[in-house]
């Protein structure tokens, strides 16, 4: 089977089944984002080990119940899962194997190359769970997000508390006192460690060489010591971490690799997919390692920003202003965000703060905050590029008249917009006659991989669904009123 219809929906297994679909949206002034949306979760996990997300102490815990757990996933059956640690979603993929992650790399090789062969600025998207084992992705993002917080927690002993990410900025010598008196390292040993090339000129450290200093730390002898806030205690940041986790993320790097080097080969840009909130952290970091790698010359990696999360605007900032220290692109997706349901329902079963912003009028403020934030930077800079990608007319209209205002004009392609196949005609399709960069997400790949991809969209959007039923019924009564009136062609009935 090379084509498969759901809906208004059209996947395509290869290059040449692709072809026609992308032809005719490009001769609408349409591109194309090929999407192979395989994706891997964390399976079931055993009693004793729950797998936690990121702002919760899953770190500190043994190790067994976690390769229990992995047993299990590797012969779990991929009809098994309906929920994902007991919540519920469209369907769960399992971790199998090396093997299964390097098949899915060769997939999104092909992606690639059909992007390539079909389009001469198209986009291919990829999804880093796909890529590397899921649970070391969580203990990953378990480390950052400890390493961050910690940094949050020194600023708050200096009285910064209330201040953007990019605000905060630790003073060096109080920083050593505080590290000195918690027994995390003698001043000798701060001063070893926070060498002049972290050091903000006026001997302060804010959040990005806070963030640099985790390498350089893990290269001294002594391990690094953190205090958990609920336990009071030192607690080794790296405590999970072995020689095979080391392996896993170096192949995870090598496959990253290959995909960037073909892209960059071919000329088909790159779109790193969010994903959960406890794998994001560390997600975003490799992206970001990507980027300082190929965005260099132009913008070829894709981060994502799903701003429905409550830290999506300290994300921003703070990835921007990287990129204008080190000169790359910074070049992203904006999303409203695609798993709310479930990061709400685990939220509430393990406990921990609901990381999505509280109502849906909050998530359009984040989303407007965060593009006016990169259009503004896109207005100042030549090395900034975004992807709209939104089904909301409001927000579209938002950033059109935010073109006009700073002067950004189609032409310079910085900013473009992206809607799903088979929705929102009304805006993609008017967007490319006016001249304007706008792209379909289109599912690629195997059938039975594609469809778990346009059941989730379809639960993400049945709100939209169901507001344009009801503008379909209102319409159709008011055809039957005109009709029954003898005014359907009547210019002022």
């Amino acid at each position: 089977m090379k084509m498969t219809f759901y809906g208004q929906f059209v996947a395509g297994e290869d290059q040449e089944a692709i072809k026609p679909l992308i032809r005719r949206n490009r001769a609408f002034g349409v591109g194309t984002v090929l999407d192979y949306s395989v994706e891997e979760d964390l399976g079931p996990a055993p009693a004793g080990r729950q797998p936690q997300p990121s702002c919760t102490s899953a770190a500190e815990k043994e190790r067994g119940g976690a390769e229990q757990r992995e047993k299990k996933q590797h012969h779990a059956h991929r009809g098994s899962g309906s929920h994902r640690n007991g919540v519920a979603s469209p369907r769960t993929y399992f971790y199998a194997d090396e093997a299964k992650c390097d098949q899915h790399m060769e997939t999104f090789l092909r992606c690639i190359d059909a992007s390539s062969g079909s389009s001469e600025d198209g986009f291919s998207a990829i999804k880093l769970t796909a890529l590397a084992r899921p649970q070391f992705l969580l203990q990953f993002s378990e480390v950052l997000v400890k390493w961050r917080r910690f940094f949050h927690q020194m600023a708050m002993e200096q009285g910064q508390g209330g201040r953007t990410a990019l605000e905060m900025k630790l003073e060096v010598e109080k920083l050593q006192e505080t590290l000195a008196n918690l027994g995390i390292a003698t001043k000798a040993e701060s001063q070893h460690w926070l060498t002049g090339e972290n050091l903000g000129a006026s001997g302060t450290v804010d959040l990005l060489a806070w963030n640099s200093l985790i390498d350089s730390r893990t290269k001294l002898s002594k391990p690094l010591l953190i205090p958990n806030m609920k336990t009071r205690q030192l607690e080794p940041l790296f405590s999970h971490f072995t020689e095979e986790e080391d392996q896993q993320m170096k192949r995870m790097l090598q496959r990253m690799d290959i995909l960037a080097k073909r892209a960059t080969e071919t000329g088909v840009r790159l779109m790193v997919d969010a994903e959960q909130s406890y794998f994001q952290p560390a997600i975003s970091h490799l992206t970001l390692e990507m980027q300082r790698r190929f965005n260099r010359e132009r913008a070829i990696i894709f981060n994502t920003y799903q701003c429905y999360l409550k830290e999506a605007y300290n994300n921003v900032t703070v990835d921007v202003e990287l990129s204008r220290r080190e000169g790359w692109h910074f070049s992203t997706k904006l999303v409203r965000g695609a798993y709310m349901e479930q990061e709400r329902e685990r939220a509430a079963k393990f406990g921990y703060e609901d990381p999505i912003n509280p109502t849906y009028e909050k998530t359009n403020e984040m989303y407007h905050r965060c593009l006016d934030y990169i259009l503004e930077e896109i207005k100042h800079s030549q090395k900034a590029s975004v992807m709209v990608a939104s089904h909301n007319e409001d927000t579209i209209k938002f950033t059109l008249r935010r073109m006009m205002e700073l002067g950004i004009h189609p032409s310079e392609k910085k900013v473009c917009f992206g809607q799903l196949l088979g929705m929102c005609d009304q805006i993609t399709f008017p967007l490319g006659q006016a001249g304007f960069p706008v792209y379909k997400y289109v599912p690629y790949g195997p059938v039975d991989e594609v469809l778990p991809y346009l059941s989730r969209r379809a639960q993400e959007n049945r709100g939209f669904m169901q507001r344009a039923n009801q503008e379909r019924d209102l319409l159709w009564r008011e055809f039957k009123r005109r009709l029954f009136a003898g005014t359907i062609f009547s210019p002022n009935p």
